[in-house]
């Protein structure tokens, strides 16, 4: 029986449940193994085949070795896994966030300086050239 998910329509909000907790196993699992410096530097060294180790989809491959973090989350990624990839990266969790929202990482420090994003202002497609 499937659940009634009336947060499924929140506009840009991806809710992670039960349902892609699941999907994302094996994606978090992956981000999870990158805590350990040996398979920090297996994964630096060949990110393909460290990957192929895991039986994650190939969405999900594609995902992380493009560091679609966006992409990672509507894949089943939890922001708090996906961390690790950005720290194997040597990145900050803000210049992750920022890569999210299309921003750079000083445009995004500033918004939140200045309280956040006013709720329902778009943001910009990461995708997008600027």
């Amino acid at each position: 029986m499937a659940l009634d998910k009336p947060y499924k329509d929140i506009p840009g909000t991806t809710i992670f449940d039960a349902e892609l907790a699941r999907k994302g196993y094996h994606l978090n699992q992956f981000c999870m193994s990158l805590m350990k410096a040996e398979n920090r530097e297996r994964f630096k060294a060949n990110e393909r085949a460290y990957l192929d180790e895991w039986p994650m989809s190939e969405d999900q491959k594609l995902a992380v070795l493009a560091r679609d973090l966006n992409r990672c989350i509507e894949l089943g990624g939890n922001i708090y896994f996906l961390a690790k990839i950005g720290a194997t990266d040597g990145k900050s969790f803000q210049f992750m966030a920022a890569s999210m929202t299309g921003m750079t990482q000083e445009e995004y420090a500033k918004m939140m300086l200045q309280g956040g994003r006013v709720p329902g202002s778009p943001l910009r497609d990461p995708r997008e050239k600027r």
